[in-house]
């Protein structure tokens, strides 16, 4: 695992991945994780001068947990997949892609257009949405308002922990104007953004990708 991108989803994949395992094999068994805490603060200013340090980093990390002994990587962020196939290229083991496993959840429920929230750059930029278009799946996005908020949510309150009633109410109503364009489903597509809207909160289906890929992991983990 390369975590810490934040280290409060990140301990809902340890949690999710470590839960499963145990029902799993019962008794006290846990999973094995060979995991890489990154200092997000770091990486971030990196991202802002030079994506291809950035890029440089996370190859670094991830060579770190392919020596640990790690049998595939999980990358426990949407945005930073941007590089996900410039790791891959640069790596022996299989990383497993947090948007191919929420693509088959999708298309388990046969939804053909949804909606799409995260971080600017993951709503704005085609990494995402590509994956998806090429399995027939349409993507919106909440309009530019709405995406500058969504952003700043993100980092000023969700990535300290913060959870705060108007701002749920806010993202659901941002949901419900999706849902007016015509999305089925929605991608809460940020690992933060699980933390403060739920399945429960929202009564089309909600694609939780913390979730999801930490399952998937388990999944693949068990064989």
């Amino acid at each position: 695992m390369i975590g810490g991108t934040s280290w409060q989803s990140t301990i809902d994949y340890y949690r999710i991945i470590n839960q499963e395992v145990n029902k799993r094999l019962g008794l006290n068994h846990s999973a094995r994780i060979v995991m890489f805490s990154i200092d997000f603060e770091e990486v971030m200013g990196l991202f802002k001068k030079s994506p291809a340090g950035m890029a440089a980093y996370l190859i670094s990390a991830a060579h770190s947990v392919e020596k640990g002994g790690a049998d595939f990587l999980i990358l426990c962020a949407n945005t930073i997949h941007v590089f996900a196939d410039m790791i891959q290229d640069n790596i022996s083991i299989p990383m497993l892609n947090i948007v191919d496993v929420t693509i088959s959840k999708i298309q388990e429920k046969s939804l053909k257009c949804v909606g799409l929230l995260g971080t600017k750059y993951t709503m704005e930029q085609d990494f995402y949405k590509d994956r998806l278009a090429k399995q027939g799946i349409k993507v919106l996005i909440p309009d530019e308002e709405d995406r500058n908020y969504i952003d700043d949510l993100i980092f000023s309150e969700l990535f300290a922990g913060e959870i705060k009633e108007s701002s749920k109410n806010k993202i659901l109503n941002i949901i419900e104007k999706l849902e007016i364009a015509g999305a089925q489903g929605i991608i809460l597509g940020c690992t933060e953004i699980p933390l403060l809207i739920k399945q429960p909160d929202v009564h089309m289906p909600v694609f939780d990708t913390t979730a999801i890929h930490a399952m998937a992991a388990a999944d693949l983990a068990l064989g």
